[in-house]
């Protein structure tokens, strides 16, 4: 029905677009005169059409199924609304299925029928309404933008106004989502924070985040010393940075100042597919083929390197970010004014003495940024080392070790059934406060350094 809803208030809103734009023409040709173009009168009509139906799909969207689940619980029984808050979800999803089709009959209680059926008819009302009801205000609202419409009517500048309004909501949405994540994880870590001193997280050597459920129990030891899980994520991310940085720069030059452009028109589109793969893919490359490669070669020379070492996952990250670091540079290399390249060329200066003395200096801002953009990549990354790391928190900065990072813990402490109130559970969003303040201040440097460097050299 929604669906239906939306391609009929686009198919009016076409209709009443064109309606808005005669009614202008008219009286364009009767006055001589007439404020705006004959276009902004029709986008104003149109607007004022789907302004109704959009808010209300919108609204029925974010509340239609609360509203229909709370008229389901009230139409149940007294003995099934008064179950547990558990066993009523299970009733209300087998009631859901079985409405929808995807069971064909269930013993929940006795009259689950009856109440499935119910929840189908509260959605056919709902949806009735909803569409009558966008119309007809649409219809309203229509009218009274048509009646709006004369010779001096500002057409244009509403137009702009409303535009002015969608572009500031949609560059709102960023701040206000930064900042919902920002709250919904520090309120949880406060909470962490509560129970386990915070100097014993930033600074504890030992990571064993397993509760005792009863006193006395082995191995349960509770200690949640983060320092092993920032020593692995530093280590990984340190790897794939050496191997990343390089290579992307280099082929960043290669690209810009050295390729043909027949070689950089195929070359680099070859590259950057390496960013369109999944990184669940490179997490199988890691676990499958990289690592028992390492391992191997290891045990040619006589090293004892583990199976899950982070020399394996960092390099296998260090690969999937090198189209990140190539392609901004390569973008900012490019766009140096070609102007300080000829001017070097013509003080004597070779192509090679013109890339290190003018080009890089130049470009030094955007590549910064490249690479700590890179690096904030690398730390936050998931599924690689979720695959590919070890699972236990050691205290070591050896390469060939097995070594967990931030990541990889955050998705073992919420993976399952979790009980909100156990610090084994909230480490995690203290773990994840960590790693946003951590990307901050790496975003932060980077915005230091391209302003430092850009007053430089403009």
């Amino acid at each position: 029905m929604i669906t239906f809803l939306i391609f009929t208030a686009a198919c009016l809103g076409i209709v009443f677009y064109f309606f808005g734009k005669k009614q202008a023409l008219k009286i364009k040709s009767s006055t001589g005169s007439l404020h705006s173009l004959p276009k902004y009168y029709g986008y104003y009509a149109s607007l004022w059409f789907l302004l109704p139906s959009i808010l209300i799909i919108i609204c029925y969207l974010l509340f239609a199924e609360s509203f229909i689940t709370n008229n389901l619980i009230n139409s149940l029984p007294i003995e099934v609304q008064s179950l547990p808050d558990n066993e009523l979800v299970l009733i209300l999803n087998d009631i859901k299925n079985l409405a929808v089709g995807n069971i064909l009959n269930s013993e929940s209680f006795l009259s689950i029928n009856e109440a499935a059926q119910f929840y189908n008819n509260q959605y056919v009302v709902l949806n009735q309404v909803v569409f009558y009801s966008s119309l007809i205000l649409g219809l309203f609202t229509f009218l009274y933008a048509f009646r709006s419409i004369t010779a001096n009517f500002r057409a244009r500048n509403k137009i702009e106004n409303i535009i002015y309004v969608f572009l500031f909501s949609s560059a709102s949405v960023a701040i206000f989502a930064t900042a919902g994540i920002l709250l919904s994880v520090l309120f949880e870590a406060i909470r962490f924070f509560e129970i386990i001193n915070f100097s014993d997280f930033l600074f504890g050597l030992t990571w064993s985040p397993q509760i005792a459920i009863r006193e006395g129990q082995v191995g349960s030891s509770g200690l949640f010393g983060a320092v092993p899980l920032f020593l692995g994520t530093i280590l990984i991310s340190l790897i794939a940075l050496i191997l990343a940085v390089p290579i992307g720069l280099m082929t960043a030059i290669y690209l810009s100042e050295y390729a043909h452009p027949k070689i950089r028109s195929i070359t680099k589109p070859m590259l950057e597919i390496l960013s369109g793969i999944p990184t669940v893919v490179y997490g199988f490359f890691a676990a499958v083929t990289l690592a028992p490669f390492i391992r191997e070669t290891g045990d040619l020379l006589g090293l004892s390197i583990a199976s899950e070492s982070a020399l394996g996952v960092g390099l296998v990250m260090g690969i999937m970010i090198i189209p990140l670091v190539s392609s901004l540079s390569d973008d900012v290399i490019s766009a140096v004014p070609q102007a300080m390249r000829e001017g070097s060329y013509g003080l004597g200066a070779t192509k090679s003495e013109t890339i290190k003395k003018v080009i890089l200096p130049a470009a030094l801002p955007g590549i910064v940024g490249g690479i700590l953009l890179a690096a904030s990549r690398a730390i936050g990354e998931t599924m690689i080392v979720v695959m590919a790391a070890g699972l236990s928190a050691r205290l070591s900065f050896n390469p060939i070790d097995a070594v967990t990072t931030v990541t990889v813990q955050i998705v073992t402490l919420l993976t399952g059934d979790q009980e909100f109130d156990s610090p084994k559970t909230l480490a995690a969003f203290a773990l994840g406060l960590t790693l946003f303040i951590f990307t901050l201040f790496l975003n932060f440097i980077a915005l230091r350094v391209v302003r430092k460097y850009r007053e430089q050299y403009e």
